[in-house]
């Protein structure tokens, strides 16, 4: 299988270099095209998209990698767009991203760069692995790269369309206590503060939080010592029992929405009708 490496931290980290490398030695055909620049926080965002401005990119090499590698000047979500259309040589048929230095848990995933390149491998029918690092003095990116093999070579053989969101302790591998499967936390580990403001300026900071998650959810697991994994799913639609795709729409109607208990449904997929 091809296999697109990307990550939101820039193509220069070195936890992206090892996790290419334990991609390529697992068996796969890698490609890295990453950032030229530091993406964290971008989400799925792909930046301006114009003919007018054209994006740039620059072939760059990693020491012991086979493949190929590229600096684009755009976002994770955009490497994983432009390598589906094959700018970078045949379509990858999965996508993982990372080692992100630090976690992405709970529901803040919606803002991650990192997870936003796994789930525009999703919106785009390739599977995708998003993979995070708990902080630490020493980068444990030999447990992150163990951690995501192992999934890896299982979401190889799953179903099409499937993202997962893995995140790691910061142990070496073999202290850690294993793999689980984890639901998101209500929170992540840091939040964004003001810390100052001026004129015409907003000084941001991320601070720990005080928040104690619930043992099974990821930020739960990662503080026990284990390594979470989630199932993630971008497009979604929320359906109400009332409430069905073509109904007319009526003001006195309650609106679906899933903190209401309506039900989460994966966006239609639709094949395009070939004809003769």
């Amino acid at each position: 299988m091809r296999a697109l490496l990307t990550n939101d931290d820039g193509i220069d980290s070195p936890g992206l270099h090892e996790l290419a490398r334990h991609v390529e030695a697992a068996g796969f055909e890698v490609v890295v095209v990453a950032p030229s620049f530091d993406a964290s926080g971008t989400g799925a965002s792909l930046g301006h998209i114009s003919r007018d401005r054209p994006i740039a990119y620059k072939e760059v090499q990693i020491i012991g990698l086979a493949g190929k590698a590229f600096a684009l000047d755009g976002p994770p979500a955009l490497c994983t767009i432009t390598s589906h259309l094959e700018a970078f040589g045949p379509r990858p048929d999965i996508v993982v991203s990372g080692p992100n230095l630090g976690l992405n848990t709970g529901r803040s995933v919606l803002h991650s760069g990192t997870v936003g390149a796994a789930l525009a491998a999703q919106n785009f029918g390739m599977r995708g692995l998003a993979v995070s690092l708990a902080v630490s003095e020493e980068w444990h990116f030999d447990t992150a790269c163990q951690y995501a093999i192992e999934l890896l070579k299982a979401l190889a053989n799953g179903p099409e369309r499937c993202a997962l969101n893995l995140n790691v302790p910061a142990l070496p591998y073999a202290q850690t206590k294993g793999l689980r499967w984890g639901g998101l936390a209500e929170f992540g580990s840091v939040r964004s503060q003001i810390v100052d403001q001026a004129e015409g300026k907003l000084f941001f900071d991320l601070v720990e939080t005080e928040y104690n998650p619930p043992a099974d959810s990821d930020l739960g697991l990662v503080n026990a010592g284990f390594a979470a994994v989630t199932s993630l799913q971008c497009s979604a639609e929320v359906w109400s029992a009332s409430l069905s795709p073509n109904t007319d729409y009526q003001a006195t109607s309650p609106m679906p929405a899933a903190s209401s208990g309506d039900v989460l449904k994966a966006a239609q997929v639709f094949s395009p009708t070939i004809q003769n």
